[in-house]
């Protein structure tokens, strides 16, 4: 089954209406603190958006890869990334085409606002491709968002629960740390909580 998420052009109309309500028009700060404390290698950022931590990611000397489907939020991240005169990766495409190309080629995929714009009937169908694209012992660094909602409310973006996540997230994997961070941006704090998973 297709779903309205599953088509470039939905997310593109978004974009062309200036109605893209996840995008904070800047970096995360979460993200900032912890690519500090990560030993440098291959970052996959899934439905990077206009690409603000993609740059952030490239600066701090990570190897980036980022993929969104809306062409507006590539070509906006092509702009910025030669402003700031950094090397990344940019792929307008669809996540579930990464595999078999990226199997097993990243040290850290980012998620954020990407597993609450997949339909919730393809959500396992989103962690078997995370854990193929990354390496044995990779981690999956997420904020999991909104956790304020619920499916019935509709979507995207489409309401998740700490117990789902983990529910999808549990055979191959163990949680490497979980908190409610200090530095999410004010309109999401407590609807969004970090866990990190790593690839067993």
């Amino acid at each position: 089954m297709v779903y309205k998420e599953d088509t470039a052009q939905f997310w593109e109309d978004i974009y062309l209406e200036d109605d893209a309500g996840w995008d904070l028009g800047g970096i995360t700060p979460v993200f900032d603190s912890i690519a500090d404390e990560l030993n440098h290698g291959r970052v996959c950022i899934v439905g990077c958006g206009r690409g603000y931590d993609v740059v952030m990611f490239a600066q701090k000397g990570f190897e980036v890869t980022a993929v969104d489907f809306a062409p507006s939020a590539t070509t906006a991240l092509e702009t910025i990334s030669k402003e700031e005169n950094v090397n990344v990766q940019i792929r307008q495409s669809d996540i579930f085409c990464l595999t078999p190309e990226y199997d097993g080629v990243f040290d850290y995929v980012i998620e954020q606002t990407c597993f609450c714009a997949v339909n919730p009937e393809r959500r396992q169908e989103y962690e078997r491709l995370v854990y193929k694209i990354l390496k044995p012992g990779g981690k999956l660094i997420g904020l999991w968002f909104p956790l304020d909602k619920t499916i019935s409310d509709g979507g995207p973006p489409w309401g998740t629960t700490i117990d789902e996540v983990k529910s999808i997230f549990k055979n191959d994997w163990i949680i490497e740390n979980e908190e409610f961070p200090e530095k999410s941006i004010q309109p999401r704090k407590n609807r969004e909580k970090l866990i990190i998973f790593e690839k067993q």
